[in-house]
Parts: C-alpha cells; structure tokens; sequence
C-alpha cells in the first residue's frame, strides 16, 4: 500500500511540474518557420551549388534545389526575411526564378553548362 501511494505521488508530482512549466514559458519567443516552393531554371550540379548559395540569407534554415524539378524548397523565418528578397538574390546570382527573371549580363555570365532554354 506504501508503495501504491509513492508511486502514485511521484506521478502526480510529474505532472504538476511540467504543467507549471508550460504556464510559465515564455511561447512569444519561439521561432515560426513557413516553408514554400519556387520554379527556379537550372541545370547542374554548379547551378544547385549556386541557387542554394544565394538563397543562404539570415532567416533562411534551409533552401534546397532539384535539379530534375527545377523547384527550391524554402524554409524560413518571415520575420526576418521575405521570400522576394531570397529571390531577388537568386536572380542577382543569374537564374530567372518564377517571379523575376535575371539579367540579361548577368545570364550571359554563367558557364555553357549552366545557360538554359530562357524562351520558356
């Protein structure tokens, strides 16, 4: 019967604690991420290389492109950066995305590999 009352008082001790805990934490602090995706044209393994580099802007947890897809997937904190300016860096760096296309100087930069059909 002891031991059925520990056992049973322990637990209850448990639960109060956390629940006490979550009551007292501060949840305005915690980070919000959005993920969302956009066409960007490519074609490498160099154009990858390059795509996730320029999207690499502080906010950004992670941005990642398939070549195959032509799509890059984008983490990020909204409260630090929009998405339109990650994109707007992508196109600094020569690659015409689905909402901004990229300099035609810019473009012309890019090694042979990396040139795509921009017709499209």
């Amino acid at each position: 019967m002891k031991t059925l009352k520990f056992i049973i008082t322990a637990v209850l001790a448990v639960v109060w604690g956390a629940t006490s805990y979550a009551q007292m934490h501060d949840h305005s602090k915690m980070v919000t991420t959005k993920t969302e995706t956009f066409k960007v044209w490519g074609n490498c393994e160099m154009c990858k290389a390059r795509i996730e580099k320029a999207a690499k802007l502080d906010g950004v947890s992670k941005a990642e492109w398939s070549d195959k897809t032509k799509v890059l997937t984008l983490v990020y904190d909204p409260s630090k950066v929009k998405s339109d300016d990650v994109l707007k860096k992508i196109v600094a760096a020569g690659h015409d995305t689905e909402k901004f296309k990229a300099d035609d100087k810019v473009y012309a930069k890019l090694p042979g590999c990396c040139q795509y059909d921009r017709s499209k």
